[in-house]
């Protein structure tokens, strides 16, 4: 019986992610239309805070018209066969952040098939600087309570190869889940400059994940969190989202005394660790 309801709702199902699909299309494309968002200066991150929504427009504006070719050039790529998820906004959140800051370390917690790594990379590339980039992951389709992943891809394989495809220096890449002791020594090891949290989204092991980073966060040193946006004032257009409850629930128990926030653009929060 429940596969015959599963299946008497599956032409529901598809026309209503068909009628989103167009909705978010035309969205993207009346605001690639539309002059350029005044009033919003990129660079000033503080204005991500007063105002989430109309930076993260200005944000999307920024990735079509001013971040660099190689820059949108990697998110196309990512973008074709389901490489990747995110949206063209982060590719400007990473490329001023990184470009800002420019780490000598990074650790993301959560790969999948690389982008954030690998872009990461590549913008140091382009700024000239050095920065030795980690990922912990199963690399498995080990999902999550909000996740589902392909059983076809070798993982691991398939991001050496894409960091080959713009020939950048390969990233170490830790074959664990981020709450088994192997990647919890991995985490503590060094003082790291910057932190991708984007693993699991279940809020305890967020929860878990986010403890051990602002432990081994070096002072000054960023942690990005990623799908945390639900509790925030942001409001995402139709090609957009707001996150996901684990991480937004997180996101609002971070002691502000050990943590400023920096920096939103959409979902993805920016935190600094406080220099004592």
């Amino acid at each position: 019986m429940k596969r015959l309801v599963q299946a008497l709702l599956e032409p529901a199902r598809r026309a209503k992610g068909l009628l989103h699909q167009c909705r978010a299309e035309r969205a993207r494309a009346a605001l690639l239309r539309r002059d350029m968002i005044e009033g919003v200066d990129p660079e000033d991150f503080e204005a991500s805070l007063r105002d989430p929504t109309r930076y993260y427009l200005r944000s999307f504006q920024d990735f079509h018209r001013e971040v660099p070719g190689a820059v949108r050039a990697h998110r196309t790529y990512f973008s074709k066969e389901r490489r990747g998820f995110g949206e063209d906004a982060f590719h400007a959140m990473w490329w001023r952040l990184i470009r800002r800051y420019q780490p000598k370390t990074f650790l993301e917690i959560g790969v999948y098939r690389g982008q954030t790594i690998s872009l990461v990379g590549l913008i140091a590339r382009l700024e000239s600087f050095a920065c030795d980039i980690t990922g912990i992951s199963p690399f498995t389709s080990a999902g999550d309570s909000v996740s589902d992943y392909s059983e076809e891809i070798d993982y691991h394989d398939d991001v050496l190869r894409n960091f080959q495809h713009f020939d950048l220096r390969e990233p170490r890449l830790v074959r664990a889940f981020s709450t088994e002791p192997a990647a919890r020594d991995v985490i503590r090891e060094c003082p790291w400059d910057c932190v991708y949290i984007d693993g699991n989204h279940d809020y305890e092991v967020v929860q878990a994940d986010w403890r051990a980073c602002a432990d081994a966060a070096a002072p000054g040193g960023l942690i990005v969190l990623d799908d945390a946006g639900l509790t925030t004032s942001y409001r995402p257009p139709p090609f957009a989202t707001a996150g996901h409850p684990g991480p937004s629930r997180l996101a609002e128990e971070i002691d502000r005394s050990r943590f400023r926030e920096l920096l939103q653009v959409g979902h993805n929060r920016v935190f600094q660790k406080v220099v004592l």
